[in-house]
């Protein structure tokens, strides 16, 4: 365990350092050195480890980090309300639960429709990417109402997703409930970060190939 977490410093402790590096470059050194390491160190099921430990790393990582670049900026321009970030050779994406359901509701708001529209179009765009969706809730109420609550809103975002051309064999869909808070449940302010559902974009097996073969274009 010791060596898991000196290696992931190291390798943040790098990245971190490489100002002049642009976001597919960082993603290239972290799958090369070990993104299967880091995804080991983190919590079981955490996008951030999932994404990190997808990354293969080396030329190939490299195109993939371009596409996701260039996926990443759509996203972003696409959906204004939501936080994306890149991560090794992928993107995270978050959407607030204020904004996509009602209160206590696995409803999706008829307002915030368009914008998840604008997302399916984004991934219906590049549909050599798979898509995984994460419920989570803060700790309000009790544990087996949040985790039903946190499957039953991924589950929703799917459902639009696959409405919207998305093909359902792309997507995988998870609710963690309360056990993995982003923030401290310590305000409201931060109960609302923590009330989140998140998207995990990564290559599939498809274009990890033709990166490999340098035909990723």
């Amino acid at each position: 365990m010791k060596k898991i977490i000196i290696a992931v410093l190291a390798i943040a402790i790098v990245i971190s350092g490489c100002k002049t590096m642009n976001k597919q470059q960082k993603g290239t050194v972290a799958g090369a050195t070990g993104g299967a390491l880091i995804g080991a160190a983190v919590s079981h099921g955490s996008i951030w480890g999932i994404l990190i430990g997808a990354a293969i790393g080396g030329t190939a990582g490299n195109l993939i980090g371009k596409k996701m670049d260039q996926q990443a900026k759509e996203l972003q321009q696409a959906v204004p309300t939501a936080e994306v970030q890149r991560v090794g050779e992928g993107i995270n994406m978050t959407f607030e639960s204020g904004l996509l359901f009602k209160l206590n509701s696995f409803e999706l708001n008829s307002s915030y429709e368009g914008d998840l529209a604008s997302a399916a179009g984004v991934f219906n765009k590049y549909p050599d990417t798979n898509i995984l969706i994460e419920g989570h809730t803060d700790d309000t109420g009790k544990d087996e109402y949040n985790q039903a609550l946190s499957e039953k809103r991924a589950h929703s975002v799917t459902a639009f997703l696959i409405s919207k051309g998305v093909d359902p064999k792309r997507i995988t869909e998870k609710g963690y409930g309360e056990s993995q808070p982003k923030y401290p449940n310590d305000s409201e302010a931060n109960r609302a970060k923590n009330r989140r559902v998140e998207l995990g974009v990564y290559a599939n097996d498809q274009m990890k190939k033709d990166a490999t073969e340098g035909k990723l274009q």
